[in-house]
């Protein structure tokens, strides 16, 4: 039922959306160049890797060593406002109808942050990852790694038809608020690192 409904739901929205994810594509080429979409590594379902699909929020620029910049140096004022609008997640629904990710359901990480789970925090992975989720619409980039893993797992073990429609509800008024888009001293949210985590809690 919740595949049926991601399908539905996403081929429908990804119709009205078509005009808008067009023109956005178009100001990401003007104001960032191509590519226009970002692509990078995520692990979905049971950690089984996949790549995910966004509208470029920052430019290439490196050191003068080849390496990338900080965030906070390549990602631009358009940048920020596509983050604070979500526009950037609109090519999105393209895993979702491949199956890769569902509308609802924690979000994909990176994979480098694998094998730094405890045995319950990789539980997030017994799900597919979402465009959205409970831990989103509870604070976003603003909560930390920890509470983030606990909200993941609660929707883990409570997940159901009628709660992805609550998040999604939720989901817009967060946008439209612009709730929670970075954390506080950093240009999106600082790296999980279990043992800063801990060190900080105690």
């Amino acid at each position: 039922m919740k595949r049926i409904f991601d399908v539905v739901v996403t081929a429908i929205c990804g119709v009205a959306a078509a005009p808008l994810a067009a023109s956005t594509a178009l100001a990401v080429r003007i104001n960032l160049g191509s590519p226009v979409l970002f692509t990078q590594e995520r692990p979905g379902l049971n950690g089984v890797p996949f790549l995910m699909y966004k509208f470029r929020t920052m430019t290439d620029r490196r050191d003068a060593r080849g390496d990338l910049l900080p965030d906070e140096q390549r990602l631009t004022r358009f940048g920020k406002w596509l983050r604070s609008t979500s526009l950037d997640e609109l090519p999105e629904f393209i895993n979702v109808l491949k199956g890769e990710m569902s509308l609802v359901g924690p979000r994909p990480l990176l994979t480098e942050y694998l094998p730094r789970y405890t045995l319950r925090q990789a539980r997030r992975h017994e799900v597919r990852p979402g465009i959205t989720g409970w831990a989103q619409v509870h604070g976003r980039n603003s909560v930390s790694w920890e509470d983030r893993f606990e909200l993941d797992v609660w929707y883990v073990d409570n997940q159901s038809l009628l709660l992805d429609l609550r998040i999604l509800f939720m989901t817009l008024s967060k946008v439209l608020g612009r709730e929670g888009i970075a954390q506080n001293g950093h240009a999106t949210m600082e790296k999980f690192d279990p043992v800063r985590e801990h060190g900080a809690a105690s």
